[in-house]
């Protein structure tokens, strides 16, 4: 079968595995008083590309929660709009020395360690965004955060709300250390086959025009992974200041960036604005998260009385919350990219 995109890696040929049964699940109905199970699209709907709509029937085999399936699909679809793009540049000869194929395949293994899609045990407990009543220290992983952590949820000095707050900046962290540990093996392995393949002239100029600038945006990724604990150390001791400029972890980390970058006085007020409405926006799609989790859990409730009309009913409302917080959850990590990407540049140019 041929590729419509960059050849995956490896262990993405290796772990998918067969399809699931056709009996496993039936594509959901827009009829009213269908008695089928929740909304699940036929193989070929959701995704352009063979290996991306593999990935999503298995992420729906591994039984992720609703919230943890939307942010897949957001991210799948993003990943997909960049190599559909990237095959178009590399048409006209834009992508000579490889880095933006590179680049895609990185983001994919991000990805599949991201939602447990990589084959490791440990990957696939993924979580929903909804805070339990659990030891969710467990979910950290790191002791450094889970001693914070418990520090401030002992501490008496912070609401429910902004404890709600505190664990969203936490797993947003711990996120950003994954990602940057992905990111580094991908690199590690990336140099020993160039190392293994090109001849040592080829390799000073790969080197010097691609591999550097990862290096370089590993440098950038662990600078904010240091600030950032550095932020947490200060939040869980002293509690949140009344005059925050920001609420949102990924939010304060683009303002973190931006100050950073010796912008004009009204280039960073005009940001300051654009992040204001980017905040606006996660929080709106923040409230459809948590919508969409309660009504996975009244549809579970209400099929296992098994009144049919019920079950309908509800299954419709769960079928309009789940393709808004896709849409929503889409439009928020492509704004996420523009304004990171932004910068970027504005922090390259400078060098």
């Amino acid at each position: 079968m041929a590729s419509s995109g960059p050849p995956p890696p490896l262990l993405l040929l290796l772990l998918l595995g067969p399809r699931p049964a056709a009996s496993h699940g039936g594509k959901y109905s827009r009829e009213k008083n269908q008695p089928e199970p929740p909304p699940k699209r036929e193989p070929g709907e959701e995704f352009r590309m063979e290996k991306l709509k593999q990935l999503w029937e298995k992420a729906q085999r591994l039984h992720l929660s609703p919230v943890k399936l939307a942010e897949l699909h957001a991210d799948l679809k993003i990943q997909e709009r960049d190599e559909l793009n990237w095959k178009k540049l590399k048409v006209e000869g834009l992508d000579e020395d490889g880095e933006k194929e590179a680049k895609l395949i990185r983001n994919l293994n991000v990805i599949l360690a991201k939602y447990g899609l990589a084959g490791k045990k440990e990957a696939q407990m993924v979580n929903s965004n909804a805070i339990g009543d659990g030891d969710q220290e467990d979910e950290l992983g790191d002791p450094r955060l889970e001693k914070l952590w418990h520090k401030a949820k002992t501490s008496g000095k912070f609401s429910s709300e902004e404890l709600d707050k505190l664990w969203r900046e936490f797993l947003h962290h711990k996120d950003k250390v994954h990602e940057y540990n992905v990111l580094l093996d991908t690199l590690s392995r990336t140099e020993e086959i160039h190392e293994n393949v090109i001849s040592p002239s080829d390799l000073s100029h790969i080197k010097g025009e691609v591999l550097l600038s990862r290096h370089a945006e590993l440098k950038d990724k662990l600078r904010s992974i240091n600030q950032g604990l550095d932020r947490l150390r200060k939040v869980s001791h002293q509690g949140y200041s009344s005059e925050a400029e920001f609420e949102e972890p990924r939010v304060i980390d683009l303002w973190d960036l931006a100050q950073a970058a010796n912008l004009t006085k009204k280039e960073l007020e005009l940001f300051r604005e654009e992040l204001k409405h980017f905040e606006a926006k996660i929080e709106k799609h923040n409230h459809y998260q948590k919508q969409l989790e309660i009504s996975h859990q009244k549809l579970k409730h209400v099929e296992s009385l098994g009144d049919r009309e019920h079950i309908s009913r509800n299954k419709e409302k769960y079928a309009l919350l789940e393709e808004k917080t896709k849409e929503l959850g889409y439009k928020v990590k492509k704004h996420l990219q523009d304004l990171s990407s932004r910068i970027s540049r504005a922090r390259h140019n400078e060098l």
